[in-house]
């Protein structure tokens, strides 16, 4: 068998044909998600702002200070969530196989509650408190420390074991773990403290500044040159362990590879996005559909890009253009997802198809 000889010719046409659509749609919605909202911007008045222009005061602090922020968060964040979904989809050989299966979210959702409810807890206020960190770049780091600690853990029980099965058990213990010490600091957080962790658990693009945008791009592009650089190995993976091994893979190193480079990508999203869901375990099935391949060649660069297309058309969603109600993004996200969920186990999703052997 030749992996080399992945794309054929079918799919190679079909991807010329579909990416220059793909890109056209992601600029299209990421000029919508520029000037639709509460306020709506023009596209004349949206071009002037872009190029120095004389518009009014408040659609330039609307576009700079919220919307174009915004727009960039969720292009790379939606892409992010769906190259993780993807991996995690290949490297578990489970079709229904999400960004969080590792514990990862749950790991940074612990973190965030340890800091916005401890205070509710312990009844005084505590070292967070009292430094002074409560607020948006506390949460960040929390968050980002929380899932750092459980990729750590499963790391260091992935070195000692070989089966994937028992990486992904422990994962979903992680998650039970870190839910259970969640829930209880729940039961003693005050009301403010308890409004705002709920919010965050909405998930939303609207939170990231233009101080932490940088650090987000970075971890996410990070996580982005990983995955292309590992196309060669996840499409081995597809025919089994032992055949990847027999190729010449290094298998105990593509595993870390690939677990770390969900991990950054997952936890770099929930730590200045909150916990997304569905996006990842849809996203990837739509691509295949797309592309019809299961060759990571297409699939790797597809998924950012469809996947930025997705959180645009989300996000746009969840702002309710024209008005000033917004709706949980997380809830747009499952309207969109359960849907693909139920398609691929009523039909049954096959690996490996669209990879000539």
């Amino acid at each position: 068998m030749n992996l080399e000889r992945g794309v054929n010719g079918d799919s190679m046409r079909r991807l010329a044909f579909a990416l220059p659509i793909i890109s056209g749609v992601l600029i299209v919605l990421f000029l919508l998600d520029l000037m639709l909202g509460s306020v709506n911007i023009p596209l004349d008045a949206l071009f002037s702002i872009m190029t120095g222009g004389d518009v009014k005061e408040t659609w330039m602090n609307i576009f700079w200070d919220w919307r174009l922020p915004k727009a960039i968060t969720a292009i790379f964040a939606g892409g992010a969530l769906a190259l993780c979904g993807l991996l995690m989809q290949t490297f578990f050989r489970n079709p229904l196989a999400d960004p969080y299966i590792l514990g990862i979210s749950s790991g940074a959702s612990l973190g965030v509650a340890l800091v916005m409810m401890s205070a509710g807890v312990c009844g005084v206020g505590t070292i967070f408190a009292g430094m002074g960190l409560l607020g948006d770049v506390s949460i960040s780091v929390s968050a980002i420390a929380g899932a750092f600690a459980v990729l750590l853990l499963i790391l260091l029980i992935s070195s000692k074991i070989r089966s994937n099965i028992t990486i992904l058990i422990l994962g979903i213990m992680v998650s039970y773990f870190c839910g259970a010490i969640v829930t209880i600091l729940l039961q003693f957080a005050d009301e403010a403290s308890l409004h705002s962790y709920t919010f965050w658990t909405f998930g939303s693009f609207s939170g990231v500044t233009w101080n932490q945008l940088p650090v987000l791009v970075l971890l996410l592009t990070i996580g982005f040159t990983l995955s292309i650089f590992s196309v060669k190995s996840l499409n081995a993976l597809l025919l089994g362990e032992q055949y990847a091994e027999s190729l010449g893979m290094n298998y105990h190193r593509t595993r870390i590879i690939i677990i770390t480079t969900t991990a950054l990508m997952a936890g770099a999203v929930t730590a200045f996005c909150g916990p997304i869901g569905f996006l990842g375990i849809a996203i990837p099935h739509f691509c295949r559909a797309i592309f019809v391949t299961a060759d990571h060649r297409i699939l790797v660069p597809g998924c950012i890009l469809v996947g930025g297309i997705i959180a645009l058309c989300t996000d746009l969603v969840s702002h309710l253009p024209g008005t000033d109600i917004v709706l949980p993004l997380n809830a747009i996200t499952a309207l969109f997802g359960a849907p693909v969920v139920i398609w691929v186990i009523v039909r049954g999703t096959r690996f490996g198809r669209g990879v000539t052997t």
